[in-house]
């Protein structure tokens, strides 16, 4: 047993079949902050998924990566397949076409657990690329929710009337 190793799992907490599974170059994204970071940055859509980037500036050469799908996608078995199909996809594609010192998060779209194999792969090799190239789409300026919606026709203005 080597000494960074303890019962199974390594020094950062996580088993080593988790570990194993990303190129060492390539390290999980685990927390909300750090998807909610990437979504700030630019993002791509291509068929079966969106891929968003952000720039880390710690200097860092690892590659950041998240999967995350909405109810949208379908239900749990369906979220969990497409998930599984992006992290596979990014295993794959992300040591040849990632920007190092970047952080990706794989957003599955609806059909993206039945979409042909070799196309979902084209789909994610075409936004690396044009990500990696400066493209992508600039992220969303904030929008209030209130801004620009007219009051509902149901609920009393602060006057007293409907």
């Amino acid at each position: 047993m080597t000494g960074d190793l303890q019962g199974g799992v390594s020094v950062s907490g996580v088993p080593d079949e988790a570990e194993a599974a990303l190129p060492a170059n390539i390290r999980h994204l685990r927390k909300r902050w750090q998807f909610l970071a990437c979504a700030k940055g630019k993002s791509l859509a291509r068929g079966g998924l969106v891929i968003q980037i952000l720039p880390r500036p710690d200097g860092d050469p690892a590659i950041g990566v998240g999967f995350t799908a909405t109810k949208k996608v379908g239900g749990a078995v369906v979220r969990n397949r497409a998930k599984r199909r992006m992290r596979e996809v990014a295993r794959q594609l992300l040591p040849l076409h990632g920007s190092p010192s970047h952080d990706y998060v794989f957003v599955a779209r609806a059909g993206a657990a039945e979409r042909a194999w070799p196309r979902l792969l084209d789909d994610a090799k075409s936004a690396l690329i044009a990500l990696a190239a400066g493209g992508g789409d600039d992220p969303r300026p904030y929008r209030s929710k209130s801004v620009g919606r007219a009051p509902s026709a149901g609920k009393k203005s602060p006057d007293g009337q409907r």
